[in-house]
């Protein structure tokens, strides 16, 4: 199942990749919020499992929204590929990744136009995203999976100047200005991927690839991170983890790479879909 936040209403996407409102086609057994849909997200998937959708209406990709536009927490994970570790010139974790929150009013659609900080050094990482669809507290990996709603793209765009300054790194305050965290353009259930452990990623500029990768070469698969994360805090329904990002960031590019007025954006991960960040000085 995909299914999306469009114009602000939860949409089901059909397989002639149109949309059906859900409070409309379930005679409003569940509400239009697309944030508050993980708080049943069981009883959601039962519904739209059995369910006789009407037909859906076509839409432009510029009108959806974050499949999770309101998380309670966004934890994302870093260097969570051995060859982005070594890029950024750290070992590869080996217990537990870095760790480090996007504040959520950075977080836009799939579409979306990006001012870039004014004498700033901005990045871009490519990254599979997971929505928790059920409590997870404590859980073992084998389990993982029963707590994910399901998977979406992911862009965690960096302001490196901010993000690296000080006597201690900014983290989450150079990777949260406006319209930081794209998500998009649908989350997708793990079951309608042909291997949720093995999707290709990729990113480029202008046309221009500039990272490729596989989730099966993560450090922490997402089960992994799931189990390790919720040892620490419990992971509530519609928090949002942000896996990491393969190597061929701007940072660890010789020279140095930046984004610049102009530059076209395009984040894909298989099955899912992509991305698309325009950005303006």
């Amino acid at each position: 199942m995909r299914t999306a936040n469009l114009s602000g209403r939860l949409v089901i996407i059909t397989d002639d990749d149109t949309a059906v409102d859900v409070e409309e086609a379930s005679d409003g057994r569940f509400g239009p919020d697309p944030q508050n849909i993980y708080e049943r997200w069981t009883d959601f998937r039962v519904w739209a499992a059995n369910a006789e959708l009407p037909a859906g209406r076509p839409f432009a990709a510029a009108d959806l929204g974050s499949p999770a536009p309101a998380p309670r927490q966004v934890l994302a994970v870093g260097l969570n590929y051995h060859a982005h570790a070594d890029e950024s010139g750290f070992e590869s974790p080996d217990t537990l990744p870095p760790t480090f929150t996007k504040y959520v009013s950075s977080i836009t659609g799939p579409v979306t136009d990006v001012h870039l900080p004014e004498d700033g050094h901005t990045d871009w990482e490519a990254e599979l995203v997971a929505v928790i669809g059920e409590t997870a507290h404590q859980i073992g990996e084998d389990d993982a999976w029963l707590h994910i709603a399901g998977l979406t793209v992911g862009q965690d765009i960096s302001e490196r100047i901010t993000q690296l300054s000080g006597p201690a790194p900014q983290f989450g305050l150079g990777k949260s200005y406006p319209g930081f965290t794209p998500m998009g353009p649908y989350l997708v259930t793990p079951d309608a991927l042909a291997d949720s452990d093995d999707l290709e990623l990729s990113c480029s500029i202008n046309g221009e690839e500039v990272q490729k990768g596989r989730t099966r070469d993560l450090i922490f698969s997402v089960p992994a991170l799931v189990s390790r994360l919720s040892a620490i805090l419990p992971l509530l329904p519609g928090d949002v983890i942000f896996t990491g990002t393969p190597a061929g960031v701007g940072l660890g590019r010789t020279p140095q790479r930046w984004l610049s007025d102009g530059d076209v954006l395009v984040s894909y991960i298989e099955g899912i879909g992509e991305l698309r960040q325009t950005f303006h000085a």
